[in-house]
């Protein structure tokens, strides 16, 4: 009987202080840290937060999505027309004489004083906007700018004390990380949905002569929820929602959201200097792929193939070399051209980059100092052209001309000219944007305007317009 009690009384002392020691362990505290809010001299209007350290499947979305939901509105986009002149242009309208919706989308109020990002395609042709807070407050906004290549757009509406989103640092989000799309799209006051972030670098579009680089995540995403936030679940905005891809218009796992950190330096460049200031490296080049690794006899899979420098710019100044793997630009790894032009999209022009290259099969690292995008739209023919390299030049068996860089219409004959050289504007040989933009800057509106082609086989077709 005693041996009963004794071991009956040792298993009661053991289970004592296992659960003493699982008190003591699961009760000790973790200290709390605050986080730290990061700003530079250039961005102090623009609060920014780089303390995003909260990841796990576990991850409570009350907090973020009760930060968020206030500081996202509802974008009302209204062309305003002058009196109907017949009866077909009035019932063409629905009956409304004086004004009809042009469209509408959400936007992101990004400081106290009234500043809301959304995309260029919400707020583009509109005569007015209207604005309309969580709290159902209506404001009429104005268009401080946009950049309608990255879909951006800077309003401002009359108001103090807003609740607005901090910008986090879009190049440490992470593969599986959750996300919030936060959106006004039908004015009912904003809608939250959680996903996770389903690739990074996503390009939309990869016949266009500059690659895009999107976030895509399986957050839903419908329309009218353009222009709307991305945030992590600290809050902070990580990126703009712009598109989805669906045969029915509808969310169906796939949407696509501009990068933070690109949106912020759009925002930025426009109120500090009015435009956007596009800094490039001046290199052309490709993905790394099998006919690539063979042709070369490249040891590496991935990265971006440097094909052609431009003259004068920083890669060739600095040293890159055609035939270079451009594997690392600062501490961004760089898989392929989405990856590098992601990057250098949230760049200005005079910053440096430290570049990490393979060269004959050996690492390099090559400071390079950005140099200026420059570009000029020629409105009466509806594209844009940038300077060409002599490389590119001699593609086209010619010696002078600038190469047209966008589509301004958005029609496939137009885009079927991006990539062609102009060498001539009214008989005048053009080697640069500069000659282009003091010739057109010369001319009256009213004069008829003739433009030379060169087209890929180098024969020259002169059209004119009037």
């Amino acid at each position: 009987m005693k041996r009963v009690a004794t071991f009956l009384g040792a298993s009661i002392l053991g289970g004592v202080i296992t659960l003493g020691s699982y008190k003591l362990i699961m009760d000790e505290k973790v200290p709390y840290q605050e986080q730290e809010i990061i700003t530079t001299s250039k961005s102090d209007f623009l609060p920014v937060s780089y303390d995003s350290s909260v990841y796990g499947t576990n991850a409570d979305f009350t907090e973020a999505a009760e930060k968020t939901v206030h500081a996202v509105v509802h974008v009302k986009n209204v062309a305003v027309f002058e009196k109907p002149r017949s009866i077909w242009e009035y019932y063409s309208r629905g009956g409304n004489s004086g004004k009809a919706l042009q469209g509408a989308g959400s936007g992101v109020i990004i400081s106290p004083d009234g500043y809301i990002v959304t995309n260029n395609h919400v707020i583009a042709g509109a005569s007015e906007l209207e604005v309309t807070l969580n709290n159902n407050k209506t404001f009429q906004a104005k268009v401080i700018g946009t950049d309608s290549k990255a879909d951006i757009a800077l309003i401002k509406i009359d108001s103090e004390n807003l609740e607005y989103i901090p910008f986090g640092n879009s190049n440490n989000i992470k593969l599986g990380e959750w996300v919030l799309a936060v959106g006004n799209p039908f004015n009912l006051t904003s809608t939250v949905t959680a996903g996770i972030v389903s690739a990074k670098a996503r390009d939309l579009n990869a016949s266009d002569n500059t690659p895009q680089s999107f976030i895509q995540t399986d957050a839903a995403i419908n329309p009218g929820n353009s222009g709307g936030a991305l945030v992590n679940i600290n809050g902070e905005l990580i990126g703009i929602n712009t598109a989805i891809t669906s045969q029915t218009g509808s969310y169906i796992g796939y949407g696509f959201a501009v990068p933070s950190n690109n949106a912020r330096k759009i925002v930025e460049d426009i109120m500090e200097y009015g435009n956007v200031q596009q800094g490039v490296l001046g290199i052309s080049g490709s993905d790394v792929n099998d006919r690539i690794m063979k042709e070369f006899n490249l040891e590496v899979s991935q990265g971006v193939f440097v094909g052609d420098i431009d003259s004068g710019s920083g890669a060739a100044k600095a040293g890159i070399q055609k035939g270079d793997v451009i594997r690392q630009i600062d501490n961004i790894e760089i898989r392929k051209m989405s990856d590098l032009t992601g990057y250098i999209g949230s760049k200005r022009p005079d910053d440096t980059v430290l570049v990490t290259a393979i060269r004959n099969g050996i690492e390099k690292q090559i400071k390079v100092k950005l140099t200026k995008y420059e570009t000029f739209a020629i409105q009466a023919i509806g594209l844009e052209v940038a300077n060409a390299s002599k490389d590119y030049l001699k593609k086209f068996q010619t010696t002078n001309g600038v190469i047209i860089s966008r589509s301004l219409l958005g029609d496939e004959q137009s885009k079927a000219l991006v990539g062609v050289i102009i060498t001539k504007i009214d008989n005048q040989k053009v080697s640069n944007v500069a000659e282009v933009k003091s010739i057109i800057n010369s001319k009256d509106p009213s004069e008829q305007l003739s433009v030379t082609f060169v087209n890929y086989q180098g024969e020259e077709q002169t059209y004119i317009w009037r």
